[in-house]
């Protein structure tokens, strides 16, 4: 019977799915507009186009194209691999090229083609590929950048997927390009001139590699094997050798020598240091003359063309050198061993040569867009390769613009490393002695594997007809691959399949001469493919004539259209040349092309021949037919069914290779054959074709000879079976009726049942004798699969077990358990058969028979060690873990039962706590298989599952197992498919979780546990781009103007929503936005009294304008503030910039007031600072999160000339945001040659602000022109503009901020004092200069006290000290000696220092020196004098600065009090005074202010953006005693301190403590500060003056800073910010510069940082109120405290943090913590802080519901009864967001008209309450699984004991949960009645059925044979229920007592409960109670 089974000769498998095949995109160019467009202009003469009967030409010329496009039409497929997952759908990729277009599209079996890409390019496409670049990352990780690369003659154009475009100039003439894994490979093409190089000559590499578009193309180096020298390694530069293949995975190429006529495989690798070093030594010339280097370099010159004769007409005199022709010259590139060699200085490496590798390396690291234009063109490759030679007779160097004299050579000329090296593995071997035809080029090659996973190299070799195999092994370190054996099979052509993408099974297609198609697994024949509708060769009756020798391709299809102009090879013109290597040698026999060729066609026409095979993608594949039709046909898959896959895979596994290959061939063709299977077949087909392998009768077996067949099968017939098909041929029946089983099918009825089976004439070789249906069934043990039965049992067994896990496959466990109980009754292993009876009862009782096995043949069985008599059975092995009890390992097939294996030990980490279970530890757990062939899918499983890193250990073993289960892929959809009663302990896990969990999880971890708020925090990135983030897309529209024509005010950007929330009570943000208006007019109110006359009132109305005006001016400062960082710009639009409007509006009648009336005086130049302001308030509205480049800013330029003040502001806006940085150095340094002084002002401090503190050398250079001191003391004077000069020393600061840099350090200190020059420079606003030296000093040194490394020799605090209190200048040192020699002819200083300039910038850089560091030395010289002779000589302002100084470096002693306030007054001002002391009461006074002042200056610094009430309360306190102070309108009496104070030294101190309670309440829009600030901005005129407008519009935007987003840190860098923008001299009008730069008060933004966070709801996207719990990290002044804020609320600053909480019980907990990293929060807040938080089930937002009443739980807490009842359904809705509960509420728990009579009702609704209030809304369908399954319990329908099993794991659950205590229940999922009441049920049915049946019970036990009857059912649940394990020992017979029952029963692992129900049975009394108990007594 065995041979019948192997007869594989007579077996056909059917194709399917024909298509006539079109490549996608000759339909697409057809429609292509720009296809014949470029073509024309390019061939037609421009005169002949605009000729009036041009129309011929154009005809002509479009014939023309048409034809050439038909000839270069080329296209291959691939298998889409664009982010698509395995499971997801499969397509093909396809790519097309004709003329100048290549489309790339993409289409599936089930979608259409579309085009994905589309490319036209310049000259016609030589060849188009799909290549994969790796692309260096910065963490040195490689990222695979994929790309299509698009060959054109003269260069390729590289396009990436993502967008990216480069264009890699071709330095020669291209023959073909090769895809490889690290990049392309170029073949150069060999020119006529390279063979007329004399043979001494050696010939230019021919192989370069392309490792990247922007680098450089390096030729390839190659390794041979021979066996004289292993080490030479040299250029691949021989000529004969051509590349056919290169593969990505092994990294191989594959070549062929065109004089030996061999092939060669090489493993292609990158280079090793020393090959590159033997690669670059060169040799010299016998003669002693090293020409080798000229050699090399002619090479070099030749790629770089570094010539200086770039130009084409070169350089007029041509030099008429031997131009390198003499082959003397032209010298070896490789060494020749027999050569001495010598070191060349050129062989450095290339990274010192400063030519155009380095910027190739630059480009290619910076911008890479920037490709192109590095390579400066093409014309430096516009070298000979190209040109036709005029000199032919010159060799390879004769084209006139690339001449190299020899003598000339450019030094910098050295040779190009090469990237890549070639390692020959293996070669052809050619028999000697007989004369061998030599064997052509492969025109195909491929890799393709069989079943087995051996893996071949197979090249066609179409000369010889031949497919040459050769078997190739990777050996242990997978660097080497082994090339045992070579096979060769006949093939006309060849093509590779994938028959299973599943598990990998590939196949190939092979065309056998005869023109039949057949498929092999690898070397194995499996069988013919037959193709329905084409006509199979063999019929055809002009098959006699000899076909062989005729090539049949060269019919004209489109691959072949180069042969129809029959001519030499060579002499093809290149545009002619088609890229595909297949038609090279199908024109070497062209004399029989001529002859053969009408009669082959007329030969085609009646028969359609297959002639070849192209494009294999998966399955698919097309075939060549005649005439170049063409079809595309599939090969049928392995199997379809899932089971049978299953099965297939565990068959694959568990045998050796050969009897797996046996198996897969046999079933491939049963299952394929012609006919086409049904689908609901192919399992019932399996089962036979497997059961017949292992020598079953499957006819003499009931159950299998009721499979569902049209017919009855017997082994024979299974090779071809007759089956009902669409398209089955006349042939299938022909063969059918020769077939020899043809008349035993006759002489059956068509449904045989058991009762005729004796009339089956057997005509079987073995079974000659009838059987009668008594006699027992045999097994042929000659069967090939007999000997491997109980391993195959067993596989399949765990295969069981496996589908068991899975809801979705679970019905397929019951097709499979039949198979299953078969083997093991003949396998005599009761306890299997006893187990699948137990799972499926009604099932299996119907089946008995046996098939015995010969005690003869029992030994050839090869019974595996792992067969244990005990079945393993998963759920009773989760059970007993439920328990608690010991476990044997449980066995798992690796990569086949993954379920399995992630649920054993997910229980083995959760239940047992092992915390190793899922790392080392495993194998306690779990037993792995492993025999016949490993598996090679389970590799890369096992690899994957090594690299997953589980962090923490010390974590709660919940959380281990939710993030290993995560990192195992297991998301909540195959959660959802395991069963209820297994995933009960993960779902409780999963809820343990969700509570609280980590910040730092990943994204696949919060999925799983259910926490979208948290992925959606994950993916934020993506959000803020998209209109779903707070700052772009969730804000409500703007307040709608109130008057229609209103001007843009600038503030409409602040999100209405947020501030919405923030601020709810009240409408404080309108109230700024109108205090800090500034486009629309004033209202001018002046009472015209009857005395005056008109023109003197108009003079009236116009000077009280310019007093408004002052204040107008002043705002935009503030509105920067306000806005800061809230507007996306469009980068299409310009920048909306309100205007500064200063006219005004007179009431009653609204008359026009105007400045340029020309009736008052108005300053110059008054609006040009304020424009200024104006143009940075608008830049800062830009956020530094939005998209802006170089052209955007550029585009923003005005028209306008006076506009460029407000374009300089913006300038500098965009430096403060970060933007400047994008400005290109090109526009940079066109702003700056303007000379406009405002620009120069805001680009210098924006550049530098942008560059804070990076010492960046391009921005030191800008600034250093502007700094005369930073110039060589010899250069020219520059005339720089004051201004200008000193935004350039803060810019130095700025950009040297922290670095402590030596020299800057020292130029600034000298600086300070810088001198006035003698031709009046350095005279006006000196003190501006030397503060901004002073500032800038101290931020170069910011913070490092006495640590000034390197600078002890400067002395930099005495001569600060020096600059502070005056003495003698000292001598200039250093450089600028000769600048200062002369003193100044106007201003007499003397040799003192002037101490009024310099002291406020000296006293700030001392302060800023030692910043927070506490020294008391240096303190104490800032303190105040104690006398008052000396008060006297300092300037009060001074003693302010001091103060400030002091108090910031002692910063740990600031306290918010104002005892502290009041210490910083010196002891001789607190006391009393004596009367008889002369004492100044003005100085006092003043004195006394001042200090007061800086004390609050310092106090706001310290608690900046803290919002500190004790800090807020005290610096109010002082404010309000100075407005006492204040002369207000009304009060004519002057109060005597004003008299001594003076009005502007009060104002000045009332300011100063202004904006240190706007800093300290800064972003909380304080409104006890926002009143001082409206009272202050209605006070206009009197001393009122520009100045103080700015310093109180500047404390305004401080509070409102961002709209609230933002706040103000405390760093040192912000320090310093601070104190360079709120320095307290403000300017007296608003041309002042005088004592301090206007622009740099803007600098405060630098000190702003995000720290607003807002809870937005992760369903509804919008913002909204959520409790949140800060806890402070523990300090010095206070404990660690934890404080609760109701977000959205500016957070603390982050460095006091310990961590922040998203507290309950609204929203999910959600812990931030700080402890261990502050970047996740810290990029939250950067995104506009947004937090998604997630309500939970069963509770309002606060915005709804502010107190809590109106929830869901409330109505429990009420009265604790009636929870359930007094829920109604429908209120559901306003609970929870989740749309199932909402339907499932609506469908299932509402009783309706038709729902009255049913019950159920009721009891969905308490679950669905249950589930809400619980919130677990996922453990709904649990719940309703419960249910059904105790209800069908109850009502006796159970078709099969599952549902118990889930309840029994439930209840163990349960129990395991218990016993722990109470003190655990709370985590647990099910908490109510629900599951007790359950329970009980079940208890009840049972118990019931028990009363009634104990002697079933008791029958089973005792081992006796069981009547069929439906007690079986019932009989099983009650053993799987309460765990009985299978009896078949007597040892329970023996007890007589129930104390010796439970000595057996801890042997018997029953858990006492269940012992005691069963005791009453074993111990033989009848009546179910014991020792007088009621049973129900130990129920619980």
């Amino acid at each position: 019977m065995s041979e019948v089974v192997y007869e594989e000769t007579a077996t056909m498998i059917a194709a399917g799915e024909l298509q006539s095949f079109v490549p996608f995109g000759r339909e697409h160019c057809r429609n292509h507009p720009n296809a014949f467009n470029l073509q024309l202009r390019e061939l037609q003469p421009a005169s002949e186009l605009w000729s009036s009967d041009g129309a011929a030409g154009l005809v002509g010329s479009l014939q023309e194209v048409s034809l050439q496009e038909r000839e270069r039409e080329w296209w291959q497929l691939r298998k889409g691999c664009t982010g698509v997952k395995e499971e997801e759908v499969m397509f093909e990729e396809e790519l097309y090229a004709a003329g100048n277009v290549v489309v790339w599209s993409q289409g599936s079996r089930t979608q259409a083609s579309s085009v994905y890409k589309a490319f036209t390019v310049d000259s016609p496409v030589q060849q188009a590929l799909w290549c994969n670049f790796a692309v260096l990352q910065n963490n040195n990780d490689e990222e695979v950048e994929q790309t299509i690369c698009i060959v054109q003659s003269s260069c390729i154009n590289v396009h990436t997927v993502t967008g990216k475009d480069f264009i890699s100039p071709l330095p020669f003439q291209v023959s073909n390009v090769w895809a490889t894994k690290f990049g392309l490979l170029l073949e150069r093409k060999i020119s006529a001139n390279d063979t007329q190089l004399n043979p001494p000559g050696e010939p230019l590499p021919m192989v370069f590699s392309m490792l990247h578009p922007l680098d450089e193309i390096a030729p390839l180096v190659s390794k041979p094997s021979s066996q004289f020298d292993s080490s030479t390694v040299h250029y691949m530069s021989d000529s004969t050798m051509k590349i056919v293949f290169t593969c990505c995975q092994p990294s191989i190429l594959v070549s062929y020598d065109t004089v030996q006529g061999t092939h060669t495989v090489w493993a292609l690798r990158k280079v090793t240091h020393d090959e590159c070093s033997t690669v670059l030594r060169y040799p010299t010339e016998p003669v002693g003359k090293p020409l080798g280097l000229m050699a090399s370099n002619f090479l070099t010159s030749h790629l770089r063309n570094i010539s200086r004769l770039d130009s084409p007409g070169g350089s007029g005199t041509e030099l008429k050198s031997c131009a390198l022709s003499s082959p003397k010259h032209y010298n070896v590139l490789r060494s020749n061993p027999n050569r001495a060699v010598t070191s060349s200085p050129g062989a450095h490496s290339r990274v010192h040569s400063p030519n155009i590798s380095n910027m190739a390396a630059l480009s290619r690291a910076h911008s890479p867009g920037m490709a192109a234009p590095s390579f400066s063109g093409a014309s430096r490759f516009n070298t000979s390769f190209h040109s036709p030679s005029s000199r032919g007779h010159h060799g390879l160097l004769s084209s006139p613009n690339s001449t190299v004299n020899e003598t000339v050579l450019p030094p910098e000329m050295e040779p190009i490393v090469p990237d890549l090296c070639v390692e020959q593995l293996w070669t052809e071997t050619v028999a000697a002695g007989c004369h061998r035809e030599m064997s052509s080029q492969a025109s195909k090659v491929f890799i393709t594997s069989d079943l087995c996973e051996n893996r071949y190299l197979c090249f066609l070799v179409e000369s010889h007809q031949q497919l040459r195999c050769v078997k190739f092994i990777e050996s242990n370190e997978s660097s080497q691959l082994i090339f045992p054996s070579v096979t060769t099979i006949s093939a006309k052509d060849a093509a590779p399949l994938q028959i299973s993408a599943r598990q990998n099974i590939d196949a190939m297609l092979v065309l056998e001469a005869c023109g039949s198609l057949v498929l092999y697994t690898g070397i194995t024949r499996v069988s013919k493919v037959f193709v329905p509708g084409l006509l199979s060769p063999s019929f055809s009756l002009s098959n006699q004539r000899p076909q062989i020798s005729t090539p049949v391709e060269s019919v004209s299809t489109p691959a072949n259209g180069v042969n129809r102009h029959i001519q030499r090879l060579s002499e093809v013109p290149a545009q002619d040349f088609m890229p595909s290597p297949v038609s090279e040698p199908k024109g070497l026999n062209n004399k029989h092309h001529e002859a053969s060729f009408f009669e082959d066609h007329i030969f085609q026409q009646a028969t359609p021949c297959i002639h070849g095979l192209r494009d294999p993608v998966c399955n698919r594949v097309t075939l060549e037919l005649g005439g170049g039709a063409m079809l595309r046909i599939s090969v049928p898959e392995v199997a379809t069914s899932e089971l049978v896959q299953k099965c297939l895979q565990a068959i694959r596994f568990i045998l050796p290779k050969d009897a797996a290959m046996k198996v897969l061939v046999k079933w491939y063709n049963i299952y394929n054959a012609p006919g086409g299977s049904s689908a609901h077949a192919e399992w019932s087909l399996f089962v036979t074709c497997f059961m017949t392998l292992m020598g079953y009768n499957t006819e003499r077996l009931a159950w299998t000879r009721h499979l569902h067949f049209e017919v009855p099968l017997s082994p024979v017939i299974a090779a071809k079976k007759a089956r009902h098909s669409a398209q089955g041929s006349e042939e299938d029946w022909d063969y059918l009726l020769a077939s020899r089983y043809h008349r035993q099918i006759i002489s059956q009825p068509v449904c045989a049942s058991v009762e005729s089976s004796d009339i089956v004439a057997t005509e079987m070789g073995d079974l000659s004798s009838a059987s009668s249906p008594g006699s027992s069934l045999k097994l042929e043990s000659s069967a090939p699969l007999f000997p491997h039965i109980p391993a195959l049992f067993y596989v399949l067994h765990l295969l069981y077990q496996e589908l068991q896990l899975d809801e979705l496959h679970r019905a397929k466990a019951s097709s499979l358990v039949c198979v299953l109980q078969q083997l093991a009754r003949d396998l005599q292993l009761e306890e299997y058969v006893d187990l699948y009876w137990r799972d499926y009862p009604s099932v299996m009782s119907g089946f008995s028979k046996c098939c015995s096995i010969d005690h003869a043949v029992i030994e050839q069985m090869q019974r595996p060690s792992f067969l244990l008599s005990k079945p393993p059975c998963v759920f009773s092995w989760l059970s007993s873990c439920l328990r608690g009890d010991e476990n044997t390992p449980f066995p798992y097939l690796p990569a086949i039962c993954q379920r399995t294996r992630l649920l054993v030990l997910s229980y083995a980490l959760y239940i047992f706590g092992d915390d190793k279970a899922t790392s080392s530890s495993e194998s306690k757990y779990l037993f792995k298989l492993s025999a016949g062939q490993k598996s090679c899918a389970s590799e890369p499983y096992l690899r994957r599952q090594s690299s997953v890193k589980v962090r923490f250990s010390s974590a709660s073993l919940a959380e281990q197992l939710v993030v290993w289960l995560a990192s195992q892929g297991f998301t909540l959809k195959d959660l959802e498919s395991v069963p209820f009663g297994v995933a009960l302990p993960i779902r409780e896990a999963i809820y343990r979780c969700r509570e609280q969990p980590c910040s730092d999880w990943s994204e696949e971890v919060c999925l799983l546990i259910g926490r979208q708020d948290l992925t959606k925090q994950a993916h934020k990135m993506t959000l803020a781009k998209s209109k779903a983030s707070v700052s772009s897309g969730l804000s409500l529209e703007p307040p709608v103007a109130t008057e229609p024509d209103e001007e843009e005010d600038g503030m409409s950007d602040i999100i209405q929503e947020v501030t919405g929330l923030i601020w709810s009570q009240d409408l404080r943000i309108q109230e700024v936005r109108r205090l800090l208006r500034s486009s629309g007019p004033v209202r001018v109110s002046v009472v015209q009294l009857p005395e005056v006359s008109d023109h003197e009132y108009i003079e009236e109305k116009e000077n009280k304008l310019l007093q408004l005006c002052q204040r107008t001016m002043a705002l935009p400062v503030g509105r920067g503030l306000f806005t800061l960082f809230s507007y996306h710009p469009v980068l299409t639009e310009p920048l909306p910039v309100p205007k500064l409007n200063l006219t005004g509006r007179a009431p009653p009648r609204n008359t026009m007031v105007d400045l340029n009336s020309g009736n008052i005086d108005v300053p110059p130049n008054m609006t040009s600072w304020p424009s200024f302001h104006n143009g940075v308030a608008a830049g800062l509205k830009i956020a530094p999160a939005s998209q802006v480049d170089s052209a955007w800013i550029a585009y923003n330029k005005p028209k306008s000339p006076e506009l460029a003040n407000e374009y300089a502001g913006f300038l500098m806006a965009l430096g403060l945001n970060g933007h400047l940085t994008k400005l290109a150095t090109l526009n940079i340094h066109d702003y700056l040659t303007k000379g406009h002084e405002m620009t120069s002002v805001g680009l210098l401090l924006g550049v530098s602000s942008a560059k804070l503190g990076t010492m960046d050398m391009s921005t030191t250079r800008l600034l250093s022109i502007h700094i005369p001191a930073l110039l060589p003391p010899t250069s020219t004077e520059l005339d720089v503009p004051h201004n200008v000069q000193v935004a350039a020393v803060i810019g130095v600061g700025l950009v040297y901020q922290g670095t402590g840099h030596r020299h800057n350090a020292e130029v600034l200190l000298s600086e300070i004092g810088r001198p006035p020059g003698p031709e009046m420079e350095y005279c006006t606003d000196r003190e501006s200069y030397s503060l901004a030296a002073g500032l800038a000093l101290g931020m170069v040194c910011l913070g490092h006290g006495s640590n000034l490394i390197g600078m002890t020799d400067l002395n930099v605090p005495e001569q600060l000290y020096q600059y502070m209190v005056g003495g003698h200048r000292r001598a200039q040192a250093g450089a600028n000696r000769e600048r200062h020699k002369s003193p100044s002819y106007q201003i007499k200083e003397g040799d003192t220092i002037n101490v009024d300039v310099t002291c406020p910038g000296a006293t700030l850089a001392l302060a800023m020196i030692y910043l927070k560091t506490n020294n008391r030395s240096i303190a104490d010289w800032l303190k105040p004098p104690d006398t008052w002779f000396l008060l006297d000589f300092i300037k009060p302002e001074f003693l302010l600065l001091r103060t400030l100084a002091r108090c910031i470096i002692m910063w740990d002693e600031i306290l918010p009090n104002s005892e502290w306030v009041k210490s910083n007054i010196p002891q001789i001002m607190r006391g009393n005074f004596d009367a008889s002391e002369d004492i100044n009461m003005e100085t006092m006074a003043q004195a006394e202010d001042y200090i007061t002042a800086g004390a609050c200056m310092a106090l706001g610094l310290r608690f900046a953006g803290s919002a500190n009430s004790d800090a807020f309360d005290c610096l109010y306190e002082f404010a309000r005693t100075f407005m006492k102070m204040m002369p207000f309108a009304g009060t004519a009496a002057v109060s005597a301190s004003l008299q001594q104070m003076g009005y502007y030294n009060l104002q000045t101190c009332l300011s100063m403590i202004l904006l240190a309670m706007s800093m300290v309440m800064a972003g909380t829009g304080n409104l006890k500060v926002l009143q001082l600030c409206r009272f202050f901005h209605k006070r206009t005129g009197g001393e009122m003056n520009y100045g103080f407008h700015m310093a109180h519009h500047m404390a305004l935007g401080l509070l409102f800073l961002g709209g609230g987003r933002y706040t103000i840190s405390t760093s040192n860098s912000a320090i310093a910010a601070l104190l360079c923008a709120l320095y307290p001299h403000f300017p007296a009008h608003s041309t002042d510069n005088r004592y301090h730069l206007q622009a740099l008060r803007h600098l405060v933004v630098l000190a702003a940082e995000p720290r607003l966070l807002v809870p937005v709801d992760v369903d509804s996207l919008k913002p909204c109120y959520a409790l949140l719990e800060v806890s402070y990290k523990e300090t010095k002044w206070y404990n660690e405290t934890t404080v609760e804020l109701m977000a959205p609320t500016l957070l603390p600053e982050l460095h006091l943090l310990k961590q922040v909480k998203v507290k309950g019980p609204r929203y999910w907990e959600l812990t931030l913590d700080l402890s261990k990293e502050t970047h996740h929060l810290k990029s939250i807040l950067s995104q506009d802080g947004v937090l998604y938080v997630k309500l939970r089930a069963g509770q309002l937002p606060y915005k709804d519901d502010p107190q809590g009443w109106k929830s869901l739980l409330t109505t429990a807490v009420n009265h604790r009864s009636s929870g359930v009842t007094a829920f109604k359904p429908e209120t559901i809705s306003t609970f929870t967001s989740n749309p199932a509960l909402i339907s499932f509420a609506d469908f299932f728990c509402k009783t309706s008209e038709g729902m009255k009579h049913r019950k159920d009702t009721h009891m969905f609704s308490a679950m669905l309450y249950e589930c809400v209030t619980q919130e677990c809304p996922e453990m709904l369908p649990t719940y309703i699984a419960i249910e059904q399954a105790v209800s069908a319990l109850q009502r006796g329908d159970l078709q099969q004991t599952f549902p118990l099993w889930q309840l029994r794991l439930v209840v163990d659950l349960w129990d395991s949960r218990m016993l722990r205590g109470p003190a655990n229940s709370h985590n647990t999922l099910l908490k109510s009645e629900f599951l007790p009441v359950m329970k009980n049920a079940v208890d009840v049915a049972l118990d019931g059925w028990l009363k009634d049946s104990s002697s079933v019970l008791r029958s089973y036990m005792w081992n006796q044979v069981l009547s069929k009857d439906a007690q079986s059912i019932m009989l099983a649940c009650f053993l799987v229920y309460r765990s009985v394990p299978c009896f078949r020992s007597t040892q329970l017979k023996s007890c007589s007592s129930f104390g010796d029952l439970l000595s057996c029963s801890s042997q018997l692992e029953i858990p006492l409960r269940d012992l005691l129900r069963l005791a009453p049975v074993l111990l033989g009394s009848g009546s179910p109670s014991l020792l007088g108990f009621p049973l129900q007594a130990f129920s619980s």
